[in-house]
């Protein structure tokens, strides 16, 4: 729907990959451990590059060198490089895990950007490595180029990690496919608490092989570990040459740390022997700032945040929640009073300040959990929002109901809810009349997921907020892998003409499993 082509041109692809495959000499080993890197006298980048957070004239580009380097990139037009801008980036070296970002400014709107990164030696800056080429688009000025984008989350959970077999992970290439302006990844961008075994025998014999490495042996809990988690993805061509096509807006949620933590926690698990989750928290979050291209992360040394709003033109401003680090502790949740609830009480007043300054035809709220499924935490405590009472709000949901009040209230149009995290895709539509809780606009909230990880059934719905699921792809057994249940992730395209956005939850192999057209300005659709 949107007013530009859905792929790149076949030439330009060409080039792309040509160019991808001519600076990274990284294979995927055949069974086991990390590829072995040719080293030379120059630095070299054989992890690819990644841009991230992209607006309409800013943008981060990240590398990872394989001993220090200065960092260059260079920006143009066109793919000839014949103009263009050199961009002075950092030295990196060991204290980041020899990972860097150079921002980009002045970009123009709506334009594609070629770039290309260089790492030069920092004694000798002639002596450069071969250069490793990237491309994106800024978001546009005007409405009449559309948006478009896809989101997904949960990426080698549950022991199911790169199979050399099928190609590795395979659904990104139909992915970069589509070439959206931007990919969300909804959190689990990691599991850094799941095992990557060798080998997993399948219910019907088959055998599911894993490339593994060193970290992902055991479960993370030193900085290495977690850097080596971050790695463990990059591994795969397929993520390598999606990245550098496609932008991206990273959150995070529990498994970038640990199953279901929350601040202050302390384990009681045997594989830790680290048990208090701030610290590994702490650890985690500084692999994350070194391996991701995310700007309000890099703000100064162990400072930052991860709420953000990410504004893609007239059309879309995406509100990117941080559901896991201002949480109070998982319970039954069914307490009269909850100031903290999910997203701190600081991050819900500057939730309710950006909805009220955003301009955007849509809102998409990028929630990290869902709202209205029921997420337990062991047989008694509840992991995300809901609670399973149907009733009036208690808990974590009065944090969300004064949300959703006050977005009714100020007559705020265009929100969208977006999440992962249950492993199946589904639609709901969320109803006053249906609900316990009446004082809200009605809304929808689309779920995708897993794109690389176990598949599980349906969760439950809880009443209090009025969820009709309309649409619901899910297993009626737990942890199928995804040779069992193939990967699912999600498409919004907003028309720069009519505004209207259309959410298709798709699923690898080219299948649309469902579509819902939107139209701008309205509620109750």
């Amino acid at each position: 729907m949107t007013n530009r082509p859905h792929t790149l041109s076949p030439g330009r692809r060409t080039v792309l990959r040509g160019s991808l495959l001519a600076s990274a000499a990284m294979t995927l080993p055949a069974v086991s451990g990390a590829p072995a890197f040719a080293r030379s006298g120059r630095p070299s980048a054989e992890w690819g590059v990644q841009v991230g957070d992209v607006t309409a004239s800013t943008a981060l580009v990240w590398v990872r060198a394989d001993r220090a380097a200065r960092m260059l990139v260079e920006t143009s037009a066109t793919e000839s490089f014949r103009r263009s801008r050199l961009w002075h980036g950092p030295l990196i070296g060991a204290g980041t895990d020899f990972t860097g970002t150079t921002a980009l400014h002045g970009l123009p709107a709506g334009e594609q950007i070629h770039y290309r990164v260089i790492l030069a030696d920092p004694d000798d800056p002639r002596r450069t490595g071969r250069p490793v080429y990237g491309t994106f688009r800024t978001a546009p000025a005007s409405r009449r180029a559309g948006a478009r984008f896809l989101w997904s989350g949960d990426i080698a959970g549950q022991g199911w990690g790169i199979n050399p077999d099928l190609g590795g992970y395979t659904v990104y290439e139909e992915m970069r496919d589509l070439d959206p302006d931007f990919f969300l990844c909804s959190g689990d961008s990691i599991y850094a608490d799941g095992v990557i075994e060798p080998a997993v025998t399948l219910p019907d014999g088959r055998t599911w092989r894993n490339v593994t490495t060193e970290e992902k042996a055991k479960v993370a809990e030193t900085l290495d570990e977690y850097r080596g988690n971050f790695r463990y993805n990059l591994l795969d061509a397929n993520v390598r040459e999606f990245n550098a096509q496609v932008p991206s807006i990273v959150q995070w949620d529990d498994h970038e740390v640990r199953n279901n933590w929350y601040p202050g926690q302390i384990l009681d698990d045997v594989r830790y022997t680290e048990k208090d989750v701030d610290v590994l928290a702490a650890r985690s979050v500084r692999a994350y700032r070194e391996y991701l291209p995310v700007a309000t992360l890099r703000t100064a040394p162990g400072e930052g945040r991860m709420h953000r709003v990410v504004r893609h033109g007239p059309l879309l401003d995406v509100f990117v929640l941080d559901m896991r680090s201002f949480r109070n502790a998982n319970s039954p949740d069914r307490q009269a009073d909850d100031a903290t609830g999910i997203l701190g009480a600081e991050q819900l007043r500057w939730l309710k300040g950006e909805l009220s300054r955003s301009r955007a035809v849509w809102k998409v709220i990028a929630a990290d959990m869902p709202l209205g499924l029921v997420v337990p935490d062991g047989a008694t405590n509840f992991e995300a929002v809901a609670q399973g009472d149907p009733g009036a709000p208690l808990g974590r949901e009065l944090q969300i109901a004064e949300l959703l009040r006050y977005i009714k209230h100020r007559r705020i149009t265009g929100t969208v809810w977006l999440t992962a995290d249950v492993h199946h895709t589904s639609a709901q539509h969320y109803l006053p009349e249906r609900a316990a809780f009446k004082d809200f606009a009605p809304f929808w909230e689309f779920v995708s997921g897993p794109l690389a990880a176990g598949a599980f059934p349906a969760s439950a719905l809880d009443g209090t907020f009025g969820p009709d699921r309309v649409f619901v792809e899910a297993p009626t057994r737990s942890n199928l892998s995804p040779l069992e249940m193939p990967p699912l992730f999600g498409e919004v395209d907003i028309d720069g003409a009519s505004g209207e956005m259309t959410v298709r939850l798709r699923q690898q192999g080219g299948r649309i499993l469902f579509t819902k057209v939107l139209q701008p300005g309205l509620t109750g659709q």
